[in-house]
């Protein structure tokens, strides 16, 4: 057990072997989970040097501000990290939806008997 990790005051996040964490977002007031990407260092600092969520896009290869092309943007109120720092939670207040397609959250189906439902 890494305690200054676990129990210390340190941020010191655990990147996994592609260097990224996870990042799991929701909406400050609501509670309701808008979406979940990664970051990379660079993204975890831009997040906290701005207050506006920024993240590492597996697909593109590249840094992106959520919101940057949308005007959808994610203003962070709190930032948190897990136990042993390989997971990190935003709460946001959402500057329109937080989902690429429109929706209001990424998380707007869900699964009964083995399909998709809608909201």
């Amino acid at each position: 057990m890494d305690q200054d990790r676990e129990t210390g005051t340190e941020l010191k996040p655990r990147y996994d072997a592609a260097g990224l964490v996870t990042a799991v977002v929701t909406d400050n007031a609501s509670g309701e989970v808008l979406m979940l990407a990664h970051m990379n260092e660079e993204a975890l600092a831009k997040t906290i040097e701005t207050g506006i969520a920024h993240f590492w896009s597996r697909s593109r290869g590249k840094l992106w501000m959520k919101g940057e092309t949308s005007g959808n943007v994610l203003n962070v109120v709190e930032m948190r990290v897990d136990c042993d720092q390989d997971a990190i939670w935003l709460r946001a207040e959402p500057v329109g939806p937080a989902c690429h397609t429109g929706e209001r959250s990424c998380f707007y189906r869900r699964v009964v008997d083995g399909r998709l439902e809608r909201d």
